[in-house]
């Protein structure tokens, strides 16, 4: 059994989704000086490799501490979209029509981590996130989001809004988006991606491994 690591590390400064909170570890107590360490942490709930839950979107939706860990659990299959323009629409025909729980889009995006470039990641169109949510596909992205995040570079003929969180969060299917070293496993794999139980949680950072037997 391989584990493949697919999570961004937490650090100080490290990129966010445009106007959400900053991330700071910053030491609150050193062993010189008190004796043990201690790091205080600051950061949202969808800070690096982060999943959604759906009341991210969705008024009624499910809060991240309403589901059991075995939750968080995917047969998983890659969609290859390597070597996209950017902010390109992903189409029902770029994706597998496969006997899995969730599909993993890698776009190669993850090599843009902390660029300015990195917001211009493809996205899925909604035709093709209703084609996950017909298939019953939870979705993996090693992009900012699943929609268009916002940019100087975003066109008129982009869809307004958050369409694709919609799409899934309402039909209670799982959104982990910020995931990187897709190269490393294969297209087939299971993915775990632990959330903390925040109360009341709208998502949660991850350590998002992909295990292959």
């Amino acid at each position: 059994m391989t584990h493949h690591d697919l999570t961004h590390p937490v650090e100080t400064d490290m990129p966010t989704f445009p106007g959400d909170p900053s991330v700071s570890v910053d030491p609150h107590a050193t062993v010189e000086a008190d004796g043990y360490r201690v790091g205080a942490l600051s950061l949202g709930t969808h800070a690096g490799t982060h999943v959604d839950a759906p009341c991210h979107t969705e008024p009624d939706g499910e809060t991240i501490d309403d589901y059991p860990a075995e939750t968080f659990v995917f047969d998983a299959v890659v969609a290859d979209l390597r070597g996209r323009d950017p902010r390109s629409a992903i189409r029902p025909d770029d994706l597998p029509d496969a006997d899995a729980e969730m599909v993993v889009l890698r776009t190669g995006w993850a090599d843009r981590w902390g660029e300015a470039a990195y917001v211009d990641h493809p996205f899925l169109s909604p035709a093709a996130a209703d084609y996950c949510v017909e298939r019953g596909y939870h979705v993996g992205t090693d992009g900012a989001s699943v929609d268009p995040s916002p940019s100087a570079n975003a066109t008129a003929d982009e869809p307004a809004g958050v369409p694709a969180h919609h799409a899934l969060l309402g039909a209670d299917r799982f959104i982990v988006e910020n995931l990187t070293n897709l190269g490393d496993p294969p297209a087939r794999f299971e993915l775990r991606a632990y959330p903390l139980p925040v109360s009341d949680g709208d998502g949660s950072p991850v350590r998002a491994v992909a295990v292959v037997e």
